[in-house]
């Protein structure tokens, strides 16, 4: 319990400690009007609340993955604990805040046409076709996992595959919604629904004579039954309640509704520590309730949905925990319709279709909700693993972007950079290492080629950065983005 309760403490001091200095580090300018204001079109650029754009963030961000990744991550022990803590703070939080603020100087702008302007254009093709990748695997997992989730609580003649209808059917509705009117007026009672699920789950399990474990030098080890080396794979199976690169394909979405440059810390580093917080809770539940060998069964027999459900129901009753199983799958939900909203902008932007008329957004929508409907029939762990490799590549290109913008600007870039440099590392010894790569193992060869690799591809990041800031005029516009929207005439 002393493990849970400080690690939540730590990551509410991350909040108000590392987030404060994140933000003097950006340098915000609250006097300066934000894209919602300055670009308003009633449909994706609408200023609203703080409180509103901060519950949308929270709920885009989240899905299962703070639930669904912890869960399996428990496998691993207490160890899991320190990921979450240190990966949130000095990763997760700071890669949401940064994404979500260089979105906001620049016009609400998506992660591809970020790193085309600080990493250069060829870039872009590459950091398009990532993006529509993982967004699409985001949307396939966030309509399964929920469907899964709806079909345990519902009739038998609810089946399966009505309830994945349902769900496109809304996310259909939904996106071609203004964004006000699609996620202003709904999130909110989610939000409620999920922040009250959360704290009656986190609470029953104090109060309740549960044995939380706690991590300690007995407890610093490697619990997963199967033996899967801690390294990279927990780094890959918890994400979005540490460091995920889906945040920054979302982070755009409300700095495109935000009102004021200063509620970016609450907005974006905030909602972040609130999914560590979220993703504690789900890992402790896990272990406390249940060893590795049987939570590794369930998870193998019926995805983590499973023990979802066996934990709302173990801790709050059949009727509470119906509600808390209701809680959970507000997220997936959410985060699903987030993630094929932002894939139709970024794939019209890159296809070229202007997003102004109803066939011109179906045009674009039904052909990737159809490839989405093929890719619910693949096996929900192996679209995990896929799901996890795009995604912490793409929190790399996230990193690195806004390594680029600090540096750009003679600001503390080690603050994006070491994490960036460690989770890149990462996805090379994953892609080396694992069958749906190279398939070569965790050997000493990995290691070292990849160790290679990674260096690699830092020293041409480090040598375009220093070629590119040789270049910069003192007027250009990327040393000057906090002036009027409109100044540069490359804006629009």
């Amino acid at each position: 319990m002393i493990t849970l309760l400080g690690g939540i403490a730590l990551l509410i001091l991350g909040y108000f400690i590392y987030g404060k200095y994140i933000e003097k580090n950006f340098g915000i300018d609250p006097d300066r009007t934000t894209p919602a204001e300055a670009l308003r079109d009633g449909y994706d650029f609408v200023p609203m609340s703080k409180s509103k754009n901060a519950i949308i963030q929270l709920l885009n961000i989240a899905g299962t993955g703070p639930i669904f990744g912890p869960i399996m991550g428990a496998l691993y022990g207490p160890v899991a604990y320190i990921w979450i803590i240190v990966g949130c703070i000095l990763g997760g939080a700071v890669h949401d805040y940064m994404l979500g603020m260089i979105s906001l100087r620049n016009d609400g702008a998506h992660l591809p046409e970020l790193a085309s302007k600080y990493l250069g254009k060829p870039v872009k093709h590459v950091v398009n076709i990532f993006s529509m990748l993982l967004l699409m695997l985001v949307g396939t997992v966030f309509v399964t996992s929920p469907a899964n989730l709806i079909e345990s609580i519902t009739p038998d003649w609810l089946t399966l595959g009505v309830i994945i209808g349902l769900i496109f059917m809304y996310y259909l509705v939904s996106t071609i919604l203004p964004i006000d009117k699609a996620m202003g007026a709904v999130y909110p009672y989610f939000g409620a629904i999920l922040i009250i699920s959360t704290l009656a789950i986190g609470l029953s399990l104090i109060f309740g004579g549960h044995t939380i474990p706690n991590l300690t030098p007995g407890t610093m080890q490697n619990f997963n039954p199967e033996g899967t080396p801690i390294f990279p794979a927990l780094f890959f199976t918890i994400s979005c309640g540490a460091l995920s690169g889906f945040h920054a394909t979302q982070a755009p979405m409300v700095s495109r509704t935000s009102k004021n440059e200063k509620e970016g810390r609450f907005t974006f580093y905030g909602m972040m520590i609130a999914e560590g917080v979220i993703a504690m809770i789900w890992a402790a539940a896990s272990m406390s309730l249940f060893d590795g060998q049987t939570l590794s069964q369930m998870i193998n027999n019926g995805t983590p949905s499973l023990v979802v459900n066996q934990v709302s129901y173990m801790l709050l009753g059949s009727v509470f925990g119906t509600v808390a199983i209701i809680g959970v799958i507000v997220l997936p939900i959410s985060s699903g319709l987030s993630a094929f909203r932002s894939l139709r902008t970024i794939a019209a932007d890159y296809l070229h279709i202007k997003q102004d008329t109803l066939k011109k957004i179906l045009m674009v929508t039904i052909p990737l909700y159809a490839i989405s409907l093929v890719l619910t029939q693949v096996d929900f762990n192996i679209l995990w693993r896929y799901f996890n490799w795009a995604n912490q590549v793409t929190a790399v290109i996230s990193l690195l972007v806004s390594t680029r913008y600090l540096y750009l600007k003679n600001k503390n870039y080690f603050v994006t950079l070491l994490p960036g440099i460690f989770m890149l590392y990462a996805c090379v010894v994953y892609i080396f290492s694992e069958p749906i790569g190279l398939g070569m193992g965790l050997s000493t060869l990995t290691y070292i080629l990849s160790s290679i690799l990674t260096l690699g591809i830092l020293v041409l990041y480090w040598e375009t950065g220093k070629k590119q800031k040789r270049n910069l005029d003192p007027s250009d516009e990327l040393l000057n983005d906090q002036l009027p929207i409109g100044t540069f005439a490359s804006h629009s």
